[in-house]
């Protein structure tokens, strides 16, 4: 099979890269795609009720290892801090087994209620490596063999290496644009507001921080960390009253007992300054009417 950008280099499960259409740069590295009369990729519709400054976005991390416990999931924390820094909130993060209907059910759910969706695992050269089939039939789209990925893989292997199965790895949703994999070569794709990754920790973040420049992210978190020697149940009420009068600050209690006393870890994060600020005399208050002590060991703004 040839390795340029020919129609027999583009056949995929009896379909064809559709060819005669200008190319153009993607965005997303220095992919090559064709222009098309579809919507446009990026953001859905804001939801009702969310501030006009969030964006949010979901991980669906695929595999039955994750779920059986054989390998613990590296990029969910990752990803969670690195969204955050982009001013993108992690909302909503879910772990499936390489079932067709459970990845085609949960990627059209996510994609219609976030900004973003992020796919880890499935995109390999074996059996079990089910994901790009799935966001293709998600889409409504065929599964096409991409020349470009096709000739980054030869390049990547010697001769004879490059068989059957590693083909796979060059199938993409028509529509799709690769994501460059400088790790081990065989790419990723974004189709609309999904990006689908390689579940491999390495691979996954080289992924990420070659596209990270396509996501428009919100206001930045700002978060402030205090350490209290009270125990978590006295602070309980007092909590939740200051959550119900500072609505847009989250509150965060993280309870200690690494010391001969209890104590309590409170992390406040809001966009907003001024009210994070308010929301932190409020537990200043709180901890002393109790007759404790409080700490601010972190300020952060994300």
């Amino acid at each position: 099979m040839s390795g340029g950008a020919s129609s027999a280099g583009a056949r995929a499960l009896g379909h064809t890269w559709p060819m005669g259409h200008p190319w153009e740069e993607n965005e997303v590295g220095k992919t090559p795609r064709r222009k098309m009369a579809t919507k446009k990729a990026g953001k859905k519709p804001r939801r009702p009720g969310a501030p006009a400054s969030e964006v949010t976005a979901a991980l669906i991390v695929i595999g039955n290892e994750v779920l059986s416990g054989r390998t613990r999931d590296a990029n969910l924390p990752y990803l969670g801090q690195r969204l955050n820094e982009l001013g993108v909130r992690l909302r909503e993060t879910r772990v499936i087994r390489d079932d067709e209907d459970a990845i085609v059910r949960s990627v059209n759910e996510c994609r219609h209620a976030y900004d973003y969706v992020f796919t880890t695992g499935g995109i390999g050269p074996t059996h079990d490596d089910i994901t790009a089939g799935c966001i293709a039939k998600a889409f409504g789209v065929p599964l096409l063999r991409h020349p470009e990925a096709v000739a980054r893989l030869k390049r990547h292997y010697r001769s004879g290496e490059f068989n059957e199965a590693r083909m796979r790895m060059a199938n993409v949703p028509e529509g799709g644009t690769l994501i460059d994999n400088p790790v081990s070569a065989a790419p990723g794709f974004r189709i609309e507001n999904v990006f689908v990754f390689a579940g491999v920790p390495a691979i996954m973040q080289a992924m990420f921080e070659g596209i990270k420049h396509a996501l428009i992210g919100g206001e930045p978190l700002r978060a402030r960390t205090f350490r209290t020697t009270l125990a978590e149940g006295r602070l309980a009420q007092g909590l939740g009253d200051i959550q119900a009068r500072f609505p847009d600050v989250e509150i965060g209690s993280y309870p200690s007992f690494t010391r001969r006393e209890p104590g309590v870890r409170i992390v406040l994060s809001a966009t907003d300054e001024g009210r994070l600020d308010e929301a932190a005399g409020a537990l200043d208050e709180l901890v002393a009417e109790l007759g404790g002590e409080s700490q601010e060991i972190e300020i952060t703004a994300r």
